[in-house]
């Protein structure tokens, strides 16, 4: 970014942005998002999908996989912030492929695993790449979408992570005698090829580049692929009207109205992952102790990703148009649908029905938060304050299966088990409502913010 010239003409990079139409250029960045996010949504579910396997290989108690499911999680706790901080220093392009290659490599190598903690190592690694993902997707998404629908495209492309959580549940009905090692060489797969994708093809977000001052023909060039309907000179003065001076410091997610806006969405994290972890670690499992078959299990836990999916599209339009409302009434929604999930007597359409629900308000409504913490802090910060609510967020995410591991030991009926995450998603619907008001406040309406 140059200093102001009477003589060059001027444009604020956030007119740029904001002005564009939904173009090649915009649809290729959410595509390659969508790719990386797919890899991570198959490595978050890869082990829950391989536990009943490897129960029966390793010939174990279903409760000592809690801490593989963990693993990956407490992994990201670590991820998160460390490629937050890379994203915000390097790039947001070199981050998300630096985390996708080592959450592939790690992935692979949990396929040759052959001890319970040689297994839970391999998942912590391929945690911390997972946590870089999804920190540095969301910043470079938010800011390379226009303010209007920014919420809405953050979503479309987490939908990846959806559509990555189903396909172990494609590999199992498909090959159901592959064992529990294909589960994990399937998910090594997919993100390193998300990782060349993205080297060849991801730009790099024009907002970084020019807070960071970087070279100006590629500011121009990447401007002009984003606007071609602009007339952009070679010498145009490209204005961003943020301090970007100074390495981050956690007290800068703290500082005006945000030290009381990033608690808040912290808790909304932690709450809410630790139910959705809860419930995507442990249904497998259970489904497939209480009778079902595997490939019946499978797609049965399937519709939780099918009920996110819609949900994801749902919430994220109401985001967009009324603001952070939605997020407390999506919680609300959940507690009564994921407590009916352990009655007894579903018929297999039925408990389908039912899992789908669940997973329209909980995963759904993870989704709407991936979108929060990508807005709800401005560019300079924006990968450091995603990656610290995600790694925060994952203490509760990690709580999730161990609690479910502990539950499962004390051989509760399972109308008592699925009680259990109705208490986070409480907590973390009455954290939003107080949310709300606050983030309508920092943003100077209901709309998030646009910077």
């Amino acid at each position: 970014m140059t200093g102001p010239s009477r003589d060059r003409p001027e444009i604020s990079i956030s007119s740029l942005v904001d002005g564009q139409r939904i173009s090649p250029f915009l649809v290729k960045i959410i595509l390659l998002g969508f790719a990386a996010q797919i890899g991570d949504g198959y490595d978050l579910t890869a082990a829950a999908y391989a536990a009943p396997g490897i129960v029966r290989a390793w010939h174990l108690k279903r409760e000592i996989l809690a801490p593989v499911f963990s693993a990956s999680l407490f992994g990201m706790l670590f991820g998160a912030p460390l490629f937050g901080y890379v994203g915000d220093r390097f790039g947001r392009r070199i981050a998300i492929v630096v985390s996708a290659a080592l959450c592939g490599i790690f992935t692979l190598s949990s396929a040759g695993a052959n001890t319970i903690w040689a297994l839970a190592l391999l998942r912590f690694l391929t945690g911390i790449g997972l946590g870089g993902l999804t920190a540095n997707t969301i910043a470079l998404m938010a800011e390379y979408a226009p303010s209007r629908a920014r919420a809405t495209l953050i979503t479309l492309m987490f939908m990846g992570i959806t559509f990555g959580g189903m396909v172990p549940a494609v590999v199992t009905v498909v090959a159901p005698g592959s064992g529990w090692r294909t589960l994990f060489l399937v998910g090594g797969v997919m993100p390193i090829i998300a990782a060349l994708l993205n080297l060849l093809y991801m730009p790099e977000s024009l907002k970084f580049l020019a807070v960071r001052a970087a070279a100006r023909g590629k500011i121009v060039a990447l401007a002009r692929a984003m606007r071609p309907d602009a007339q952009i000179a070679d010498d145009t003065n490209f204005i961003f009207p943020v301090d970007a001076s100074g390495r981050f410091r956690p007290s800068q997610l703290f500082e005006g109205k945000l030290r009381w806006i990033t608690p808040l969405v912290w808790m909304l994290f932690v709450t809410n992952l630790m139910a959705n972890f809860f419930l995507s670690s442990w249904m497998p499992t259970v489904f497939r102790e209480s009778g079902l078959s595997a490939s019946q299990a499978a797609v049965t836990t399937s519709m939780y990703y099918v009920g996110g999916v819609l949900g994801g599209l749902t919430i994220s339009r109401f985001l967009d148009r009324a603001g952070l409302g939605v997020v407390g009434v999506f919680m609300l929604m959940a507690c009564p649908a994921v407590a009916i999930l352990g009655l007894p007597g579903y018929s297999p359409l039925m408990l389908k029905f039912v899992v789908f629900l669940v997973g329209l308000t909980v995963l759904g409504n993870q989704l709407g938060l991936n979108a929060v913490a990508g807005l709800s802090y401005p560019t300079k910060i924006r990968a450091n304050g995603a990656g610290w609510a995600l790694g925060v967020g994952r203490f509760g995410a990690i709580l999730g299966p161990l609690i479910g591991g502990q539950l499962l030991g004390m051989h509760l009926p399972l109308r008592y088990l699925f009680l259990a995450p109705v208490v986070p998603l409480s907590v973390g619907a009455v954290a939003a409502f107080i949310l709300r008001p606050l983030a309508s406040d920092r943003f100077g309406g209901r709309r998030m913010a646009s910077d």
